[in-house]
């Protein structure tokens, strides 16, 4: 999975303007603290990408670990944090289906899509597997997918560019209602000191899951179902929802 990201990593949060990660940190922080039973110190990023979530749930007071596939992806979180001296922080680059820690953790979050990179049901097993396996007793787990209306009606095989002041992204998406499976065709270009531009190609791909899906394998791995958002304002779901935020409790 990491490979997705190699080229893409340095222009990432550059381009990736529509997250808003304040609001995404302080929706974590109030579900965390409306679900938890016991005070939530240690908390896991899961596929933190480079580290944007992951810093700003450290600046409201949790014990962060960031876990992620890409070399790429965290080399820029680990210069970020050696950049602002920020030394408690740890990060380790592994896959979110079979990552090991070091001890358990309060809290889990998994956010920007991330389980939608999993491309198989089996693999998204694995995963909750391993988050019910090092997560304490009723620790909350919270995540996003993106939603079947994003696959089909925003997704679909539509073009889009996404542009700053120093790279442009030309993303092309290709979604195949049949497999569920939507390919991203990705071509950047990058400003070079001289004023040239680089370009690099890149090929990603998410799977659609349905809600009932979602929620029979959390159930299965040992999850209770705690609620599912429509946003980041917590609102109930509704059928032109972009993405759905799954709140879990891990049961013991």
């Amino acid at each position: 999975m990491g490979e997705q990201y190699s080229n893409l990593a340095s222009v990432y949060d550059a381009l990736n303007v529509g997250c808003d990660y304040d609001k995404l940190a302080m929706l974590i922080d109030a579900t965390i603290k409306k679900y938890e039973k016991t005070k939530t110190s240690l908390v896991l990023d899961l596929a933190c990408g480079t580290g944007k979530l992951t810093f700003l749930l450290r600046l409201l007071g949790y014990d962060m670990t960031g876990v992620d596939s890409s070399e790429a992806m965290l080399s820029l979180a680990r210069d970020y944090a050696e950049n602002h001296d920020i030394s408690d922080v740890l990060f380790l680059c592994q896959d979110m289906r079979s990552f090991e820690l070091y001890g358990t953790v309060d809290a889990c979050v998994s956010t920007l899509d991330s389980i939608n990179y999993l491309t198989k049901l089996k693999d998204v097993e694995s995963c909750f597997k391993l988050v019910h396996n090092y997560l304490i007793p009723d620790g909350v787990f919270i995540f996003d997918v993106n939603t079947p209306y994003r696959f089909n009606e925003v997704y679909g095989t539509r073009d889009y560019v996404l542009e700053n002041e120093s790279a442009l992204l030309a993303w092309q998406n290709d979604y195949n209602k049949k497999t569920k499976l939507c390919k991203f065709y990705l071509s950047i270009f990058e400003e070079n000191k001289n004023g040239t531009y680089s370009r690099f190609d890149e090929v990603q791909t998410e799977k659609c899951y349905e809600r009932k899906q979602i929620e029979a394998l959390l159930k299965k791995c040992g999850f209770e179902l705690l609620c599912v958002y429509g946003d980041t304002n917590m609102k109930a779901p509704e059928d032109t929802d972009e993405k759905w935020y799954f709140v879990s409790r891990c049961k013991k």
